[in-house]
């Protein structure tokens, strides 16, 4: 009896030891777990950073490629952390550039970003089209360098800016310096969060009011003009009278005729010039909303029904009308004329036309599909449903 006692005791201690070892595995690995996701900060889609020009776009001879440099205006936090701090460097690149005229004294510009550099020299490379230099997590990095792009459709601007300028055609700058823009993140952005914490603690940026216009225009200040002048004329001369000799008794008077008097010359007058207006330089360029928007109507085809925000859509044909072009919209899905659901919506800018108009799905836990996107024929835009409710 005794022996069976002394046996089932060592069974019970091996057993718990057997689970001590596997709480203490499975607490290790939650523990990397969370410092692994400690260890990236990622942005979401949608973010936007304002910036600041540190270099001015010309209006004569700004064209599409030429690079466009400027620094971050206000600092981006995610859930309470820091992830772009003030100051930090932004590179981008003009796609395209509407001048103002005569009759429109507006510029349009679209901007696409290529690069962030920290305080600290922390580079994040935002590609081209659709790719953030986001990284992978921390187990595949040795130096915290990320070793491969994450992608999103390859045809989505990672970063994008499409400021709308009132500007005089006058003007020799389309953006100054020191002009605020946002750029938006129309896809994730993953940053190494010990990178950013030591670009935190180096950054010291300088007083946006630094900045000073580039603009080369001076005033051009009036002049009075100057007086005519008068160059006097010569007087004439008044002759002489004419000479009577009386004539004797019975004999009248001889008289001699004088010499008639000579008429002077009138003065001359040479015009001075006339006075000339003050010419002042045109206002700054000021960075607004567009007062007249684009109004986009497109159709797509579902083949399969879906749903969104919680209203289904069978298949069938349907109609989108939206306003601008974003970041964010209000889209309203119409079927025979009717409306059948309104919904926000991202406006996400393509670096090329849509070959075809495609929706995005995504599947559900019970195998419903969701309505994520919609490409349409021949636009370089798109439409994402992937916005929280209003």
């Amino acid at each position: 009896m005794k022996r069976l006692a002394r046996v089932i005791l060592a069974v019970s201690l091996i057993f718990a030891a057997q689970t001590a070892v596997l709480s203490a595995d499975s607490q290790s690995q939650t523990q990397a777990t969370s410092t692994a996701a400690k260890s990236w900060i990622e942005i979401p889609a949608g973010t936007t950073v304002p910036l600041a020009l540190t270099n001015p776009v010309w209006a004569n001879t700004a064209k599409a490629g030429d690079g466009v440099y400027a620094e971050t205006a206000f600092p981006v936090a995610v859930d309470n952390q820091m992830a772009i701090p003030v100051g930090t460097y932004v590179q981008g690149q003009i796609d395209t550039l509407t001048r103002p005229g005569l009759f429109s004294p507006h510029a349009q510009v679209q901007i696409h970003f290529t690069k962030l550099i920290f305080a600290n020299g922390y580079t994040v490379e935002l590609g081209g089209p659709g790719i953030v230099n986001a990284g992978q997590p921390p187990s595949s990095q040795a130096n915290g360098t990320p070793s491969a792009p994450v992608a999103a459709s390859d045809d989505v601007i990672a970063a994008v800016a499409t400021p709308y300028v009132l500007v005089s055609p006058r003007s020799d700058v389309i953006l100054d310096n020191g002009s605020q823009l946002e750029m938006v993140l129309q896809v994730p952005l993953k940053l190494n969060a010990a990178e950013v914490a030591g670009a935190v603690r180096q950054s010291n940026p300088a007083p946006l009011a630094q900045l000073k216009s580039a603009s080369r225009c001076r005033p051009i200040p009036g002049s009075p003009g100057t007086p005519d002048t008068v160059i006097p004329g010569t007087p004439g001369t008044p002759g002489t009278p004419p000479t009577v000799i009386p004539g004797g008794p019975g004999m009248p008077d001889t008289v001699i005729p004088g010499t008639p008097g000579t008429p002077g010359t009138p003065d001359t007058v040479l015009p001075g010039s006339p006075a000339s207006p003050w010419v002042p330089c045109p206002g700054p360029p000021v960075i607004t909303t567009n007062p007249k928007p684009q109004n986009y109507r497109e159709t797509f085809q579902l083949d399969a029904p879906v749903e969104i925000v919680g209203k289904p859509l069978p298949a069938g044909r349907y109609e989108v009308t939206w306003k601008g072009s974003g970041p964010v919209a209000q889209v309203d899905i119409l079927q025979g004329g009717r409306t059948i659901v309104g919904v926000r919506a991202r406006v996400v800018l393509l670096s090329r036309q849509s070959p075809a108009s495609t929706p995005g799905t995504r599947a559900n836990s019970d195998g419903s599909l969701s309505l994520q996107s919609l490409r349409f024929a021949g636009q370089n835009v798109a439409l994402c449903f992937d916005l929280p409710p209003a």
